[in-house]
């Protein structure tokens, strides 16, 4: 039985889930999604990459401010869909919403629940080190991603990702599981399983004040936290200049079994002491400017072996 559905999701992320499930068929009935507002340098309101790509595909968009009032939950039930297929939508689905579809509503998470439920489970993951992360399709409850897991898919994560390269794999693979998941549906295949009660963590958002490299830490972990943050917000520090600090964002690194006091250049492939070992700048951004080798970003900015940086 084809089912009739609505997509409610905001970023690229989503919109490659939605681009899937029109490619496979299915029958997307609306679209909801954040509102446009600005973004840029000049400030140019801008339309979400799910309401770009809805409208391109000719399918009802709709940008509510919020779904707790009465005329949104009216509107959404008018729809009378049988499934919400929710991926990074940005609001809070209440009850009267959740319990609308026939089937429910399905979400899209970037984690292996219970682990990094909330925010922002891919980041979180490496920055904690986690050698295995998953990208899982769950039924939505109440409760912050607390539903039963209805498929699910594992990825390894490799000691060079970000959570840039993470998250662009866990995209296609979201895109294809949810596919499945609803196909799935469509026979009344799916079979729940309820999340474990033990090892569960919370992926808070992230704050930016917690970018700031501290490099008193082991190399190890300033590691998992500078992937974890690549390429946003990004970790950084400051290089202090003639005309004062200057902002750096590492983007990407490697620790080595180096030592040296914590913050100092060690060479001139920029290998920096941290509070354990040492750790290679492989990518590099200063403000204003464009990522580059942290060789190159040494010679550019002559910098001297000895140098602290802060």
């Amino acid at each position: 039985m084809a089912l009739r559905i609505c997509f409610m999701g905001t970023p690229e992320f989503a919109a490659i889930s939605l681009g899937a499930l029109v490619a496979n068929g299915h029958d997307i009935a609306c679209v909801y999604t954040r509102a446009p507002k600005p973004a840029g340098r000049g400030k140019t309101v801008q339309k979400t990459a799910v309401h770009q790509m809805a409208e391109s595909l000719g399918i009802l968009v709709r940008t509510p401010k919020t779904l707790r009032d009465e005329q949104a939950q009216s509107d959404f039930s008018d729809l009378n869909v049988d499934l919400a297929v929710v991926v990074a939508y940005g609001l809070i689905l209440p009850r009267a919403i959740l319990d609308t579809p026939k089937k429910g509503c399905f979400n899209l998470h970037g984690s292996q629940l219970p682990r990094w439920r909330g925010a922002a489970p891919i980041q979180r993951a490496i920055m904690a080190g986690d050698p295995q992360t998953a990208v899982q399709v769950m039924q939505m409850h109440a409760g912050l991603d607390t539903g039963d897991v209805l498929l699910s898919e594992t990825l390894a994560i490799a000691s060079d990702d970000t959570a840039g390269s993470l998250h662009d794999r866990m995209m296609q693979i979201g895109a294809d599981l949810m596919v499945r998941a609803i196909a799935a549906a469509e026979r009344d295949a799916l079979t729940p399983t309820p999340q474990s009660t033990d090892g569960i963590t919370y992926a808070n958002k992230i704050d930016k004040g917690e970018a700031k490299i501290n490099w008193q830490q082991p190399a190890q972990q300033l590691d998992w936290h500078i992937r974890g943050l690549s390429p946003f917000p990004g970790s950084w520090f400051h290089l202090p200049t003639a005309k004062g600090p200057l902002r750096v964002k590492v983007l990407l690194c490697e620790p080595t079994t180096d030592t040296g006091a914590p913050g100092t250049i060690l060479d001139d492939q920029m290998t920096i002491g941290t509070g354990l070992g040492a750790l290679r700048i492989l990518r590099i951004q200063a403000a204003g400017g464009k990522p580059q080798t942290g060789a190159d970003f040494m010679r550019g900015q002559r910098l001297a072996l000895g140098q602290v940086l802060l």
